[in-house]
């Protein structure tokens, strides 16, 4: 993890690497932004004019390098773009420095030191940069250069080792809390990403229950698991039927966060399919690659709760992984089968590769026994939210408006992208089945939905709940951006702790 210290030290008295300024895109060209001063009178006032030259125009993600003048002690300046100026007496949006941050620190992999000296009006400022930095620095790397080690220059570059962020105040209480909070959060959704990003072969079900029972123990967290006796002895028919045509058995992992003075009490539920082959619906030919990601729900629960202890927020939650890799075989649950959930309920299965909502099923059930005030639930779900909303917004369903708002409110406000989505009750019937309770699969056409309105018949009565459908921002196959990098993202975890915090201040709306 990369570390991070807060300074009050002058730009151009630092020792780094390098030295990230902020540039903004301005009606006539580039504008330099708050905190790069001492930097801009090294140039002696001209570095708007030599990024111009150069081509820069401030808009967001753009990074510029340019040798350090006379003045400064860093050999490196890194301009890296803002976006469009702040309208008269406004700041520059969170999100755009968090990006921006994110950018630069991806930018200097392989630096060792590098000073921010980006504009902080605020605490709130002050974590965005940090977030953004921290989670611009990640990199996955746990398989490479293996081969090559004590080799000159082997390996891909390493992530910054260090950033120090110039205008943070280390003594200033607020200022230092929100740094703090910025290093654990970053440092959760970088887990995320890292078990996302880890091969299916390497984190089968029990795998996965074993890193969480070990971090929630490091952490205070209390944990159950239930393997795959103790799962058919309770009758976990959703989870066992996706499980039991692999190897590797199912899991269901249970983590408990509780504080003394807490009034309320969350129940975080992920998808955690290791792998997902489709079953005996096979995916086509080109769908199978990035399979390993299907376990992204769970992934953002189990750092989301971890997060919350570290944090030692004032909410209990609990958080709910159901583990289970998706595989053919002649054990496999068969297209036609019908399984009985842990409610009892009775599913036909029209299509094993509607595997995530069965596990969900149960997990959910099990979290409702223990009347949570809020359900959340998290899970690549489906392809159909992708066609709606794209690659980089997850879609909200609940069961109450205002607290679906609340969540969508939560999300904009960390910087995730989200939207709103119905659950129209028309959609239910197309999963009536003529041989059990409900089948696991609608009508295609808002197939996204329908997903949700199936998970819904899980959850206890009266019980407050939505359902995250991340199927689009959870792993990234594109070109790294701002602070998210290729393959896996930790989409989810940072709404889940916002969620967490706001519940323990009782400031939900």
């Amino acid at each position: 993890m990369t570390a991070l210290t807060l300074s009050t030290a002058g730009a151009a008295t630092l020792r780094a690497d390098a030295l990230v300024v902020g540039v903004a895109k301005g009606p006539k060209g580039p504008v330099v932004a708050a905190g790069a001063e001492a930097v801009d009178k090294a140039f002696d006032g001209k570095l708007a004019a030599v990024l111009d030259a150069l081509g820069a125009s401030g808009a967001e993600g753009e990074t510029t390098k340019l040798p350090a003048p006379a003045g400064l002690k860093v050999p490196v300046v890194l301009a890296v773009g803002l976006g469009p100026v702040p309208e008269q007496d406004e700041s520059f949006d969170e999100e755009a420095l968090r990006r921006a941050a994110g950018a630069a620190a991806r930018a200097l992999h392989g630096a060792k030191k590098a000073a921010f000296a980006l504009p902080l009006d605020d605490a709130s400022a002050v974590t965005a940069v940090a977030e953004g930095a921290l989670l611009g620095a990640y990199a996955f790397t746990a398989y490479q250069g293996g081969e090559k080690k004590g080799a000159k220059n082997s390996g891909p570059k390493q992530p910054l080792t260090e950033v120090t962020l110039l205008g943070a105040k280390p003594r200033d209480k607020e200022h230092k809390a929100a740094a703090e909070r910025a290093s654990v959060v970053a440092a959760e959704v970088n887990i995320a990403r890292d078990l996302i990003n880890t091969p299916p072969n390497d984190l089968t079900p029990e795998a996965f229950a074993a890193v969480a029972s070990a971090t929630a123990k490091e952490n205070g967290i209390k944990v159950q698991v239930l393997d795959e006796k103790a799962l058919v002895k309770g009758g976990y028919g959703g989870i066992m039927g996706v499980g039991k045509g692999s190897e590797n058995p199912p899991r269901l992992v249970k983590l408990s966060y509780t504080h003394p003075k807490a009034e309320k009490t969350l129940a975080y539920v992920g998808k955690g399919i290791t792998y997902d082959s489709g079953g005996i619906s096979l995916k086509p030919a080109g769908h199978n690659e990035t399979m390993k990601c299907d376990m992204a729900g769970a992934a953002a629960v189990f750092a989301a709760v971890v997060a919350a202890a570290k944090l030692g927020l004032q909410v209990n939650v609990t958080g709910w992984l159901a583990l289970a890799e998706n595989m053919p075989s002649g054990s496999a649950t068969k297209p036609g089968d019908v399984l009985r959930m842990y409610s009892g309920k009775t599913v036909e299965v029209l299509n094993t590769d509607a595997e995530g909502r069965l596990v969900l099923g149960d997990a959910l059930t099990k979290a409702s026994e223990e009347n949570p005030d809020a359900i959340v639930d998290v899970a690549t779900l489906t392809g159909a939210m992708v066609l709606a909303l794209g690659d980089r917004t997850f879609g909200i369903m609940a069961n109450d408006d205002a607290f679906r708002t609340s969540i969508h409110e939560i999300a904009d406000e960390v910087g995730e992208a989200s939207w709103p989505m119905p659950l129209p009750e028309d959609l239910r019937k197309t999963m009536d089945s003529p041989t059990a309770d409900i089948a696991n699969m609608g009508v295609r056409m808002g197939g996204g939905l329908v997903a949700g309105l199936f998970l819904q018949e899980f959850v206890g009565e009266g019980i407050t709940w939505a359902h995250l459908d991340i199927a689009g921002p959870a792993f990234h196959e594109g070109a790294p951006y701002g602070y998210t990098p290729k393959g896996g993202t930790g989409s989810a975890v940072r709404t889940l702790v916002r969620l967490a915090e706001r519940t323990a201040t009782g400031d939900l709306g």
